[in-house]
This record gives structure tokens, C-alpha cells and sequence, in this order.
């Protein structure tokens, strides 16, 4: 992953100019809403992890860490305390994208085959010691392909046509939802992209393929998310290198269909990406103007915009939704300082306001929730400069017996009051950069386009 390794506190930089009031207002809001005990997760010899690929109903969790030396990164499964690498195609680099609740795994991963065409979205795969462009990983010249691991085996999945693709998530029937290159070349695509890219949809059966049409008039389309009833939302826009600034629409298949979800106004950044088994669908959209972007949940043909954390942030972004209505994502200011939300009963919260207060972590990113309300994502250690994936569990009656919730009973207040701080920092450039890559559609560029 891009970021530089921090050797002390002293290399964050404190924001004097957020009042400190904004956070406890709305910590005033909170009620009896729980707070989260969390468990850091390791790493595979490297010095960053990052649990993107949500948690399960069995307290699985997946996502990405570097290896040793942060030249490489690789998939990763953490299960009771261990951490497993989940290898590559042959190539060097891998990332998980979900894990279902059989412990089915889906991302993309390298060959050992380079890339004819030279797209190279290998260098997307980025390491904080890459010798490649812009943090690019050791190898990131190979070709890149989808994946679902099972039981210890990667098996790569077939594309279009085309070269590459990415499988982002698998429901609960072994249906997996991603893009994938056909073998159109289209002299509209921006460079380096030369091929068409189609949503589709993986299975259940092997090898099994299908294509999602685009939203009419438009070029390409990306599969981001798919419930237990087979219903899929993502994004459908024009050719380039995949990211959500593509997105035109924010679009929901079903029966075949593009269905477009609406807007704020704005032409680019729209997106979907989650839905849960109640038909409920949250995303990003811009606003008129396409220089400020906000989190939207879609229900019953209708977008509502969430917000921001903060008057000062310009973007926002909801990452999943679970079965009871429980929104993740994330809010950024203009550099890209982030910072984790929970989101319900109408409520934006700062994730950080409701964990135990002498926690030395800064979350800083939410890619997932599941059914019992447990949250991943990425964080940094303030003490260390390290930078863990974690996960937090609602210390609420139905988790009450988990480890650190009886050590952090009531504990909401006194978070409110540790708000102001969490949320007065500067995160390392590097770390930022990092963010914006991941916030742009995953692994890929992208994210909210900067106000002049």
C-alpha cells in the first residue's frame, strides 16, 4: 500500500482550525447507541494491513497487507487471531474484495504473464517501498485477473475478452459481481486504457459468465455489489481507466435492466456500492457542480443525501450497508484527511467517538459491516505511525461477552470527549494519497474532483 512509515507523533499535524464544538454536537445525538470494543489485526510481515473485505457471520475477516520489506502485497484471511496469505495467480501482488459467510474470498490477483496491451493495472497495487511509479508494487507490469478462493485454492475467473479484471464481491449462493475487459478496442478510452471494460456476473456454476448491460448511451459498466436475492447496483459511465469519477450513473440490474438511481446533480462520481437483502443501496454521488461529493442511501425509489462529518469536508462516501440499516463509509476534507462513519436512525457519527478513549488507534477508514454490526477497515497508530486493520464490534446486549466490551462500558462519554482530538489531525501526505486510491472504486483511482 502507498504510505511512509511514520517514526513519531510528531510527524501528524494538528488542525487547530476545526472547532471543537462540531464533534460534541454531535455527539449530543448519540444516545443509547452502542460503542465498539477493537481488535487489531496483523500483518504478513509487512508494515500496514488493511481489512477492506468486511467480516462474516463467523468472525472471518479479509483484506490486503504488505509483506515483508512493502515491496509486494497479498490477500490476506484473519481467523481466530491468525492471519492466512491467500497467495497469487502466479504473479506478485493480490487484494481481497469481500468474504461471504462460507469463507469464500473474491478479489483480483496477478499473473505471471505481462501485460501485452501495457494498461498495466498491476500499478494500481501500490506498496510503500514499490520501486514502481507512484508506489507501484514490485511487478506490477503483469496482468491482473479476478479470483474466488476457496479452502486454500485461488482459482482465477475468465473475462470477456480481454486481459484483466476484478471480482468485488460474492453473495451468499457463490454468485460473484466485478468488471472485466472485452476484447473492443475503443479509441475513446483514457489512457492507458485501450479495451472496453463490462459489468458481469461470475457462477454459481465454474467458468459460468454473464454480462450486465450499461445504462443506456453509456460505454462501460462496473458490478460492484450483489444481495442474496441476485440483485446488483455499481456504476455505468464512459471508457477509462476504472474509477468512480467514470460514473455517470449510479445504476441497480435487475431483470436484466440498468436501472439509474438518481443523482445530487452531478455528472461524474456516481456510484453504487452496497446493497443489502431489503433493497437498500448506498453510494456517492456529486453534487451540481461536480466539486463536492456526499454519501447516498437509495430506498424505495428514492436517494437521500447523508452528508458530511463536518462542515469542512467535501466528500463523502457510504462503502456498505447491512440487513438492518446500518450505513458505513467515509468523510474527507479537500487534502483528503478521512475519517470513518457509522450512520443510523439518521445519524452520522465519527466511528472514533465511540471506542474506548485511551485507544492509542485513529480510524481512519470503513470498508465494511456485516449482520451483527461488526465494522473494518483501516487504522493508525498514534504512537507508532503503524497502520493495522482492525475490527469493531458493538459492545451492545447481543455482544456484551466479547472481549474488551466489559473493559469499555460506558465509555460513550467519555469518547465525546476525546472527539475534538481524534478529529483535529492531519494525516500524512502519503497516507492521504492512499486513501484517495482506495476511496476511487477500491483499488482504483479516482474520488471526488478538488474545488479551485
Amino acid at each position: 500500500m502507498k504510505l511512509v512509515i511514520l517514526k513519531s507523533l510528531a510527524a501528524i499535524t494538528v488542525l487547530a482550525t476545526v472547532p471543537i464544538s462540531v464533534q460534541l454536537t454531535a455527539q449530543e445525538a448519540l444516545g443509547t447507541q452502542a460503542h465498539y470494543s477493537i481488535t487489531r489485526l496483523g500483518t504478513l510481515g509487512g508494515t500496514f494491513s488493511g481489512a477492506y473485505a468486511g467480516i462474516n457471520s463467523i468472525g472471518w475477516a479479509a483484506g490486503d497487507s504488505s509483506l515483508n520489506g512493502d515491496l509486494t502485497e497479498h490477500g490476506f484471511l484473519w481467523r481466530q487471531g491468525a492471519i492466512t496469505d491467500l497467495g497469487t495467480l502466479g504473479g506478485t501482488n493480490s487484494a481481497a474484495s469481500f468474504i461471504n459467510d462460507s469463507g469464500v474470498i473474491v478479489g483480483s490477483a496477478q499473473t505471471a504473464e505481462t501485460d501485452p496491451l501495457g494498461e498495466f493495472w498491476g500499478q494500481l497495487f501500490s506498496c510503500p517501498n514499490g520501486p514502481g511509479p507512484n508506489f507501484a508494487c514490485q511487478g506490477f507490469e503483469n496482468l491482473v485477473r479476478p479470483y474466488v478462493w476457496r479452502n486454500g485454492v485461488m482459482r482465477p475467473l475468465p473475462t470477456r475478452g480481454g486481459n484483466n479484471g476484478q471480482a468485488y464481491d460474492v453473495n451468499n449462493l457463490g454468485q460473484v459481481v466485478g468488471y472485466a475487459e472485452n476484447s473492443t478496442v475503443d479509441p475513446s478510452c483514457a489512457s492507458p486504457q485501450i479495451l472496453d471494460i463490462e459489468a458481469v456476473i461470475w457462477g454459481p456454476d465454474a467458468d459460468e459468465i454473464r454480462e450486465l448491460p450499461p445504462f443506456p448511451g453509456d460505454a462501460i459498466a462496473a458490478a460492484i455489489a450483489i444481495n442474496d436475492e441476485g440483485q446488483v447496483v455499481g456504476l455505468s459511465g464512459t471508457c477509462g481507466f476504472p474509477s468512480v469519477f467514470l460514473g455517470v450513473h449510479a445504476v441497480l440490474w435487475q431483470n436484466g435492466s440498468a436501472i439509474d438511481l438518481g443523482s445530487f446533480g452531478g455528472v461524474h462520481n456516481n456510484a453504487a456500492f452496497s446493497i443489502n437483502n431489503r433493497k437498500q443501496v448506498v453510494g456517492q454521488s456529486d453534487l451540481a457542480g461536480d466539486t463536492i461529493t456526499h454519501a447516498f442511501l437509495w430506498q424505495n425509489g428514492v436517494i437521500k443525501d447523508l452528508g458530511v462529518l463536518l462542515p469542512t469536508d467535501v466528500f463523502s462516501q457510504a462503502q456498505a450497508i447491512n440487513d438492518k440499516g446500518q450505513v458505513v463509509g467515509n468523510s474527507c476534507d479537500a487534502s483528503f484527511n478521512c475519517l470513518p462513519f457509522v450512520w443510523e436512525n439518521g445519524v452520522m457519527t465519527d466511528l472514533n467517538a465511540r471506542i474506548p478513549p485511551d485507544s492509542p488507534l485513529l480510524l481512519v477508514f470503513a470498508g465494511a459491516i456485516n449482520a451483527e454490526g461488526q465494522i473494518t477497515g483501516v487504522a493508525l497508530d498514534m504512537k507508532t505511525g503503524e497502520m493495522p486493520g482492525f475490527v469493531a464490534t458493538p459492545c451492545d446486549e447481543e455482544h456484551a461477552s466479547y472481549e474488551g466490551c466489559a473493559d469499555s462500558a460506558a465509555s460513550v462519554p467519555a469518547t465525546a470527549q476525546a472527539a475534538s482530538k481524534r478529529t483535529n489531525v492531519i494525516l500524512p501526505a502519503s497516507i492521504r494519497e492512499h486513501l484517495q486510491k482506495r476511496l476511487g472504486l477500491g483499488r482504483f483511482a479516482g474520488g471526488p474532483v478538488t474545488p479551485q
